[in-house]
């Protein structure tokens, strides 16, 4: 883990419609697709809680951000940053076909995925409700509901979703209780990381089969068995 000043060198419009930040930092400082680095406007006197920063692609002095920062920040704008934290991504070499499931308000914590796949001989589906931009010809798109008609189909999954969309899941795949996926799979979970770990206050708690794990310090990204849903 790294502490460092960084800034936000630039500001897009991005996929649906959401702002997206360039922050130039030390390389240590740039979160792997799945893990989070902390940052805080660092001359804001009234700036409190630091904002999770997931990447959305790297870039050649930082990375790119994905949505939900603070709508103050701007071009210019210096960040104290420490990361990257958690758990990321972690998808076996040998995978033919892919499922992206994308539950939150975004789907741009996926998109290094569907980058990292390109160069490889791996299928890869989307499965969301979500505005989708620009993307491979061969990346294919579906309604999140067609899930459940397409659960034999990939071999590895991913999904993101909502700490309190986790005891839903199965209805959304359309899974009795009880019965598992046929695949591999692990979930990035979108919760409120308030502490980033240091208090362990509770507020990003996720259930796990053997006892209850902290998102920001043993996720964010999870195997789905290891958790109860």
């Amino acid at each position: 883990m790294g502490h460092a000043t960084g800034r936000v060198r630039e500001i897009r419009i991005g996929m649906g419609g959401k702002l997206e930040a360039y922050i130039s930092c030390p390389p240590v400082l740039v979160p792997s697709p799945g893990q989070y680095t902390l940052g805080i406007d660092a001359h804001d006197p009234n700036a409190v809680l630091r904002t999770p920063l997931f990447q959305l692609e790297r870039a050649e002095h930082g990375f790119w951000a994905v949505p939900l920062f603070p709508i103050q920040w701007a071009p210019g704008t210096d960040l104290d940053l420490v990361g990257p934290l958690g758990y990321g991504f972690n998808l076996p070499h040998n995978i033919l076909r892919l499922g992206l499931v994308g539950m939150t308000e975004t789907i741009a914590r996926l998109i290094p995925l569907i980058q990292h796949t390109t160069q490889k001989p791996t299928s890869v589906a989307l499965f969301t409700d979500l505005p989708v931009p620009m993307l491979p010809a061969s990346l294919e798109v579906h309604p999140l509901a067609s899930i459940k008609d397409e659960l034999s189909w990939p071999d590895f999954m991913v999904i993101d979703l909502p700490l309190e969309c986790l005891a839903g899941l199965r209805d959304v795949l359309g899974l009795a209780h009880g019965r598992s996926l046929a695949c591999p799979a692990q979930v990035l979970i979108a919760a409120p990381f308030p502490c980033a770990g240091l208090a362990q206050c509770g507020a990003c708690a996720v259930p796990g089969r053997r006892g209850w794990k902290l998102a920001c310090e043993d996720g964010p990204v999870f195997d789905l068995n290891a958790l109860r849903w």
